[in-house]
């Protein structure tokens, strides 16, 4: 936070290389890729991604989660105990439109109609990958001339990685997720210990109730969320708690939404984080009305938030006085323009190779994220 304007930063994935994205699809076909050619390509595609954050002026940036596959499936390259892959549920808003759902979801990439599946003991394997990752991007930073104000690092949280994943081995989701965040805590302390924000990426604490959930009340829903939350909570209760932001969201991708559950809902569970930054839409058509929720349920005390005033599943560019307005709006309703920090909605390359955003016009609204912040600290400072 600061004192004179509003920071802006983003949430992780951004766009890739297309021969980056070439290589990513191979090896998670399992075809096998020259590791210096991999290697090569990775650090040109993490050099062009910091210095495009650069240009653009974005505040507090990362890596753009180059090397990774996508958000939550590089888990299963980090863990062991990992076997096949098994059917994935349709999530229920995309089941009551069928015929969208076959039409929009069908596009080369990694293949998400699949789960990869536990069948044996969870253990942590990734260290080797998670500092190679690490060590690429400061190296970078450290070869250039830059001047952010922060960085972060994104991780799956406990939670959104035991959704990725089927449960073919442990006898309860709640003994399966305490054993997944158990693995992935040595993966926070890594980014911890770098000194960078800790971003814990975690729609499932809001996404959850997504797919076979149905028409039941939100009050079945609410225990798996506390579960969740405290499961984060463990795992990163080494790390201190100004280090940690949480992302949550609804789902990056373009669908009708109709299903998702109230923010009201869950978000005095979301409270009890041991974080000092969240991470929530504001952008998404369906979701803009629920700044007005921070006047009921105020932010703890410390915590940042970051609204998403960019939206990351439509190519149209945010003039920056639409961004300028959420901003304003959102800062009314927190109390404090000091606590905010200006984003995306989400991730723009999620899922390696299934954007919705073309990559050009994903910078240019990042372009519009930095220029409408720079109206809105004008109107609120």
């Amino acid at each position: 936070m600061t004192d004179d304007r509003i920071l802006t930063t983003h949430i992780g994935s951004l766009p890739r290389t297309p021969e980056l994205l070439e290589l990513l699809k191979r090896r998670q076909d399992g075809e096998s890729v020259d590791e210096e050619v991999w290697h090569e390509t990775v650090v040109d595609a993490t050099e062009a991604v910091i210095q495009k954050q650069a240009d653009v002026g974005l505040d507090i940036v990362n890596n753009g989660e180059q090397p990774r596959v996508s958000f939550n499936w590089y888990v299963a390259n980090r863990l062991s105990g990992i076997g096949d892959t098994r059917e994935a549920p349709l999530w229920d808003d995309l089941a009551d439109y069928p015929e969208y759902a076959e039409d929009a979801f069908h596009a080369e990439g990694i293949d998400l109609t699949k789960q990869p599946s536990v069948t044996g003991p969870v253990e942590y394997a990734g260290e080797d990958a998670a500092r190679e990752e690490i060590d690429t991007f400061y190296e970078l930073l450290d070869a250039g001339d830059f001047d952010f104000e922060g960085t972060f690092i994104t991780a799956a949280s406990p939670g959104v990685a035991a959704a990725t994943l089927v449960n073919d081995y442990y006898d309860s989701h709640e003994e399966f997720l305490s054993v997944v965040g158990d693995a992935l805590k040595r993966e926070y302390e890594l980014i911890a210990e770098t000194g960078a924000t800790l971003q814990l990426d975690a729609p499932d604490l809001l996404t959850t109730g997504h797919r076979g959930f149905g028409d039941r009340p939100i009050e079945k829903l609410k225990p798996v969320v506390r579960m969740h939350v405290e499961a984060l909570n463990e795992a990163t209760k080494d790390i201190p708690d100004e280090q940690i932001r949480v992302h949550t969201c609804w789902g990056s991708y373009e669908g009708p939404h109709h299903r998702d559950k109230p923010l009201e809902a869950v978000l005095p569970i979301l409270y009890d984080l041991d974080i000092g930054g969240l991470s929530i839409e504001e952008a998404n058509p369906r979701h803009q009305h629920e700044y007005r929720v921070f006047r009921e349920h105020p932010l703890p005390d410390d915590w940042t938030l970051i609204p998403g005033v960019v939206d990351v599943k439509t190519n149209v560019v945010e003039h920056p006085e639409v961004v300028a307005d959420r901003l304003e709006r959102v800062a009314d309703a927190v109390g404090d323009p000091t606590r905010i920090v200006a984003a995306p909605d989400c991730g723009f390359d999620t899922q390696a190779g299934l954007a919705m955003v073309h990559p050009e016009i994903a910078w240019a609204k990042l372009e519009a994220l930095v220029e409408g912040t720079e109206v809105a600290t004008e109107r609120l400072f």
